[in-house]
């Protein structure tokens, strides 16, 4: 057992962890941006409250500050190349990393994935700083279901697609 692990130990005992992909879409036209987070889960049915945790580097962290909204979508099991490039593979970043797949505008403006396996349209409620991260609470606005769609998840690493 490690005492005080450092932040690699930890990282990589998290890897273990399974983890629901999830996209979070922030920002307008050029200024769009946007990540994969596996940290996301439910947090109040009444009222309808979703909570994220964000690195505070990421490039859609002070965009989350400015609009004030964004959307969550969660990954279905054909959303891997989505995955890829909202994690950054290939360099990608801001708005081009929507290119390659079908949005929709939410109520809110947010855009939500078209075919994921679930779609929230959120308003910022709070935003809590911890460490290197921001605790993101959103409120559920609107939503959108997309029946056999399947589950992208994260584990030891890497993707992997969860068919129904």
């Amino acid at each position: 057992m490690t005492e005080e692990p450092t932040a690699k130990e930890f990282r990589d005992a998290m890897r273990a962890f399974v983890g629901n992909c999830s996209v979070l879409t922030v920002g307008d036209g050029d200024d769009a941006s946007g990540l994969v987070v596996t940290s996301a889960i439910s947090l109040s049915a009444d009222p309808p409250l979703l909570l994220a945790c964000v690195n505070r580097t990421a490039s859609a962290h002070p965009l989350l500050v400015n609009y004030g909204r964004f959307g969550w979508s969660s990954l279905g099991a054909a959303h891997q190349p989505v995955a890829e490039r909202f994690s950054g593979f290939g360099g990608v970043k801001g708005a081009a990393r929507y290119e390659g797949a079908e949005w929709e505008t939410a109520v809110t403006g947010a855009r939500l994935l078209k075919g994921a396996a679930a779609a929230f349209d959120c308003t910022v409620e709070e935003m809590i700083d911890r460490a290197t991260h921001t605790i993101l609470i959103g409120r559920v606005r609107a939503i959108r279901v997309t029946p056999g769609a399947g589950a992208l998840v994260y584990w030891n690493g890497g993707y992997r697609a969860l068919a129904e």
